[in-house]
């Protein structure tokens, strides 16, 4: 036996579980198939942000928060609606998590080393109705270090458990099997991988030179998702989510590829909600991209219009902000625009400056590298972020213009087979700003933006002062072209809440466990249909140390 634990993945969900199985004195051995460059997987590019319900820092802002209305937003947001099948498991580690998010999570997370900003976002803000998807206040915590922050200590424990002797890592070392001994998984069997020297996120060869085989007490499958796998996803895309976009940006690193999946349900695991995803409306190509089609989320504030390809302006829940999924639905359904591939954001540079974020622990270098100084000279100070601004100077999906003739014609040299009619678009931005001349308006992106800046954590940091977009003292104008980013995987396998992989029959697979992404961040779809936002490092915390936690009582 090599090991009494063998965790599969480097992610943040499988150094968590090494975190807490090795500070019981328990042997583990990390299998990972990239370098050791990638050790923090995915969670190193996020944003980092976290789903904490009434903290220090909300209470700060003024924002009264509680588990009850963070549950009740949860279960809007999931609508659960397999709850004798497939949704068992999921909804019930929904509820533990708001509790864990309500309640330990971040003195926990302090004492791991996570340490966290003053900032408190609005991320997910709804789709308009008091039980259905969305936040009700904000609760978007961000961590000093971005996605670096929460990882980093979980792989500097991961380090400093293996200069003890207590953890082993298989670096370069691809699972393509379970090994099932009389019913019970007793290990793996894969190929060793070349060495490759890439640096962080690029793609690495997947040339083959020798084979492995390890053994241990249990295994933990923390391997995460699909996003990386266009054709993948294109093969799960949902009927109710219209037809997949053609082209896409890729939002994860290539080695997110979902593989083990299809692996541990061939071995007898249960894979549930497939049919369950999670993509952004909001990519822009990255013009400094690190993998194949890497793509930015932009993460807005609510006053940018947003237009379709052809021009129109969508409708609520198609807001900035509010509804992720929503809009994703509404851009995809309609069968007038279901050949195009692109919507747009159209804003002043007063908007952009006050409430353009890009997602991405490289994108935000001031949260990133804990500096204070330039958070506040570049988040409160004058002008965009510089990462912003680049985009805007370099960014291919960028258009700025003085006026708007020629706003529109930059937008209709960049996707030439869509062309928009200015007068279209300037009556319907016109119709827009007559709703600002007092504060009282039946326009639902208006009120949003009035509610926003009534909370003091948005008025401060990410909602613009309400302007009309046509005001030249608000200029220039910007337009955005934006494109279907790839995500999450919302569904995964099922798990019960001690992180056990269960069979199609419900009994669980002795020495299988799974965690984060490819658990569904719990019970094969903790999220159900709609994530907060969040959630989904979240996600991978709590079931990693589930998974952990389980593991050091069972053996």
């Amino acid at each position: 036996m090599d090991a009494d634990v063998l965790v599969i993945g480097g992610g943040l969900a499988g150094l968590v579980a090494c975190a807490e199985l090795t500070a019981a004195g328990r042997r583990v051995l990390l299998v990972e198939q990239e370098s050791a460059a990638n050790l923090g997987g995915q969670a190193f590019w996020s944003f980092g942000g976290l789903f904490l319900v009434d903290t220090p820092e909300q209470r700060r802002w003024g924002i009264r928060d509680s588990a009850e209305l963070a549950w009740q937003d949860w279960r809007g947001s999931a609508q659960w609606d397999r709850l004798d099948d497939e949704d068992r498991w999921g909804a019930a580690w929904g509820e533990a998590y708001v509790a864990f998010a309500a309640g330990e999570e971040r003195a926990w997370l302090q004492q791991q080393g996570v340490r966290f900003t003053p900032l408190v976002g609005w991320a997910e803000r709804g789709d308009g109705r008091a039980g259905g998807h969305g936040n009700s206040v904000p609760r978007f915590h961000l961590p000093w270090g971005t996605g670096t922050g929460v990882s980093g200590p979980f792989a500097a424990k991961a380090r400093a458990a293996a200069e003890e002797g207590l953890l082993g890592f298989r670096f370069r070392h691809r699972v393509d099997g379970l090994i099932l001994e009389q019913g019970a998984v007793t290990g793996v069997r894969g190929a060793v991988l070349a060495p490759d020297e890439a640096a962080r996120g690029v793609a690495t060869n997947r040339r083959e030179v020798g084979e492995f085989v390890l053994t241990a007490r249990a295994v933990v499958l923390a391997t995460g998702g699909i996003g990386a796998d266009h054709d993948v996803v294109r093969a799960m895309w949902p009927e109710r989510l219209g037809t997949p976009p053609a082209r896409m940006l890729t939002g994860v690193p290539a080695h997110v590829d979902g593989r083990m999946l299809p692996i541990a349900e061939a071995s007898g695991a249960r894979v549930v909600n497939k049919d369950r995803m999670w993509h952004y409306t909001e990519g822009v190509a990255n013009h400094d991209p690190i993998w194949a089609g890497h793509g930015i989320r932009i993460l807005p504030g609510p006053s940018s219009m947003w237009f379709d390809a052809l021009g129109r302006r969508l409708p609520a829940p198609g807001i900035p902000g509010h509804d992720t999924l929503g809009t994703l639905r509404l851009l995809r359904t309609d069968p007038a625009i279901a050949g195009f591939d692109h919507s747009w954001f159209v804003a002043s540079q007063r908007i952009v400056e006050k409430e353009f974020a890009l997602s991405g622990s490289e994108q935000n270098p001031d949260l990133t590298g804990h500096d204070w100084p330039l958070l506040l000279r570049t988040r409160l100070g004058s002008g965009p972020t510089p990462p912003v601004a680049a985009f805007e100077r370099r960014g291919e999906d960028f258009v700025v213009a003085d006026d708007l003739p020629a706003l529109v014609a930059g937008m209709n040299r960049l996707t030439p087979d869509a062309p928009l009619e200015l007068a279209v678009i300037e009556w319907q931005i016109r119709e827009r700003d007559a709703e600002l001349a007092n504060p009282f308006t039946k326009d639902a992106q208006v009120q949003s933006i009035h509610n926003g800046r009534r909370a003091r954590s948005d008025r401060f940091t990410r909602v613009a002062s309400p302007h009309r977009i046509l005001d030249p003292a608000a200029g220039p104008l910007v337009a955005v072209r934006l494109r279907v980013l790839t995500r999450k995987t919302l569904g995964g396998i099922e798990t019960d809440l001690a992180s056990r992989v269960l069979r199609a029959d419900g009994t669980p697979m002795p020495g299988l466990y799974a965690a984060g992404e490819a658990a569904g961040f719990g019970g094969g779809g903790a999220h159900g249909y709609n994530a907060l936002e969040g959630t989904f490092l979240g996600g991978c915390l709590f079931t990693g140390r589930a998974a952990g936690r389980a593991l050091v009582a069972a053996l």
